[in-house]
């Protein structure tokens, strides 16, 4: 089957399904060391917006009217727990010039059966369902599923050869999921996954996903990193296991904190070995930070902050030799230890709320001056009011006296009086 694209980019190609729902955001580009970044924004507003805040969600025509005023490059749609959809990114798997698929991308579009657009680059796919993921992992390779915490980008590029609605399709979705997700022997081992490098997905932002393979000094680093005093702790977090921690954002923490060491600090490589770790999740390229920053930068720039010491390969020996590192540094601090990831965990934590206190603070002042705009706004119809209330006494006043000249004056003065007692009961 070829499958090509017939209809145009606009609303008669996005289901209703979605459009009913109110959990819409814009995105634009963004440079990140060079790579062109999907940031979701706020539509109306332009603020960073958050597959994990609702508050920064808003219906199908808000953030379709601000993409058409030329304030964003397009829409998303974000999937959460309470609504019933599942989205399918397929990168790399179509030709853009011919429209024609890749074999695997063909199986799996026929496979489903539900609503499948074009993504933006053009060399891809999005293909939404109902149903629920069978299975706790989201990628393999080149294909990745969500149904919550993420944003697809939706460009309504329809595939005529598909449905034009979302269907339930909870069958084929397991079908396809163990097929193409879960976990086989090949796919068990970190570092192993054929994933596209620096990918940025036309279905979400930048799923943190990386094909690059451990260099041969990573994987010595790595396995130095296994046999030192706290290997078995470090085998743990980088197989992706968070046992021991309170949440999983703890456990990143803890594992880059022990890259830190390992690697002397070296920000770019900590985020390249822990893009290969277990751990990886889509988060980790989320922007969740008032200055654009993502999860992952963050938790990388405070794990290098409360590492105080690091690995010196110069000592030529087998375990885990330290040395300072420049600037102030604490002895009481066991590098990579769980107390410096609770540390680092808390200051995040306490930044948000920080910065969440000044989202409502800005709000009550906001609303604060509006209700001192209304009130001024009162106050004027109040003296409108009263102008108009003096306006009809006087028009009264002269209709009475008008009265009195045509009728004789006190002649009738009788009619007068009976007029008087009907109008105001005198």
């Amino acid at each position: 089957m070829t499958i090509d694209q017939t209809n145009s980019v606009g609303t008669d190609g996005i289901p209703e399904a979605l459009q009913e729902h109110e959990q819409w955001i814009c995105w634009r580009i963004k440079d990140r060391d060079g790579k062109a970044t999907k940031v979701p924004i706020v539509p109306g507003t332009g603020e960073y917006a958050s597959a994990t805040d609702h508050e920064t969600w808003r219906p199908f025509d808000e953030a379709l009217e601000y993409l058409e005023d030329g304030d964003a490059a397009g829409i998303g749609f974000v999937f959460t727990e309470e609504d019933p959809f599942v989205g399918i990114d397929l990168d790399d798997c179509r030709d853009p010039e011919t429209g024609s698929p890749s074999t695997d991308a063909r199986e799996i579009i026929v496979e489903l059966g539900s609503f499948t657009e074009i993504s933006p680059s053009g060399t891809g796919y999005h293909v939404i369902v109902s149903g629920s993921l069978p299975g706790d992992r989201s990628r393999r390779g080149s294909v990745e599923m969500y149904e919550t915490a993420r944003f697809f980008t939706v460009t309504g590029d329809h595939i005529d050869a598909t449905p034009d609605r979302v269907r339930e399709r909870s069958a084929s979705l397991e079908a396809v999921y163990n097929e193409y997700i879960a976990e086989t022997e090949s796919s068990a081992e970190p570092g192993q996954q054929t994933l596209d490098a620096d990918h940025d997905s036309d279905g979400d932002v930048n799923t943190g996903t990386s094909s690059q393979q451990p260099t041969h000094e990573d994987e010595e680093l790595l396995e130095k990193a296994r046999s030192a005093s706290n290997g078995e702790k470090f085998d743990r977090l980088w197989r992706g296991s968070t046992t021991g921690y309170d949440s999983q954002s703890e456990a990143d923490m803890a594992l880059c904190c022990l890259l830190a060491f390992w690697t002397g600090g070296d920000a770019a490589r900590v985020d390249r070995l822990f893009r290969q770790s277990g751990l990886i999740r889509g988060k980790w390229d989320d922007v969740h930070y008032s200055d654009g920053s993502t999860y992952g930068e963050k938790t990388v720039e405070r794990a290098i902050a409360n590492t105080d010491d690091v690995y010196d390969p110069s000592s030529g020996e087998e375990t885990d030799q330290r040395k300072p590192r420049d600037g102030p540094t604490s002895t009481e601090q066991t590098v990579g230890g769980t107390d410096g990831a609770r540390a680092a965990y808390l200051a995040e934590k306490n930044q948000l709320l920080s910065e969440r206190v000044s989202d409502l603070e800005a709000t009550l002042e906001e609303k604060n001056e509006r209700i001192e705009e209304l009130e001024a706004d009162n106050w004027v119809l109040r003296e409108r009011l009263d102008a108009c209330e003096d306006q009809l006494e006087e028009l009264d006043q002269q209709s009475e006296f008008e009265t009195d000249a045509e009728t004789g004056g006190e002649d009738d003065s009788i009619w007068n009086r009976a007029r008087q007692f009907v109008r105001y009961g005198e």
